[in-house]
């Protein structure tokens, strides 16, 4: 389990790092600032993610969750201001490309905000499962 976690969270961070890539450079989407701020915190990941597989280094979920975590927080956010009314556009503010915009949207709920939060939450349950093995309890 110890392992397998750190391997799979280093790659569901590298296929949602290539995947914003390929949204941007390939298709041409231009990032709003929210997606500008989740892939701030997904981008090092791969790194982080990457040498803790490597090193075996279990305890990288000290390092890892407040990341995920508050990526999750802004995904979340960023989702709900895209797909309800909850939250007023804050279009005017969020720069060239308005923080509402969808690019894509795959069976009516899919968006690259959504791609992003399945990824964060992911990577956090895996990385809770470590803390948990760390700590001595079950990982269910």
């Amino acid at each position: 389990m110890n392992e397998n976690a750190l391997h799979l969270s280093w790659a569901i961070a590298l296929v949602a790092t290539l995947g914003s890539l390929y949204f941007s450079e390939v298709k041409g989407y231009l990032p709003c600032k929210l997606c500008w701020y989740q892939r701030i915190l997904m981008y090092p990941q791969v790194f982080l993610l990457g040498i803790a597989a490597v090193r075996k280094q279990l305890s990288i979920y000290v390092y890892v969750l407040p990341m995920t975590v508050l990526g999750a927080g802004i995904s979340t956010y960023h989702y709900l201001m895209e797909k309800t009314d909850w939250f007023p556009s804050n279009s005017f503010s969020c720069g060239i490309v308005p923080c509402d915009a969808e690019y894509i949207n795959w069976f009516g709920f899919v968006t690259i905000p959504f791609l992003a939060l399945v990824a964060f939450v992911l990577i956090s349950l895996l990385h809770i499962a470590l803390w948990r093995i760390q700590r001595g309890g079950k990982a269910d």
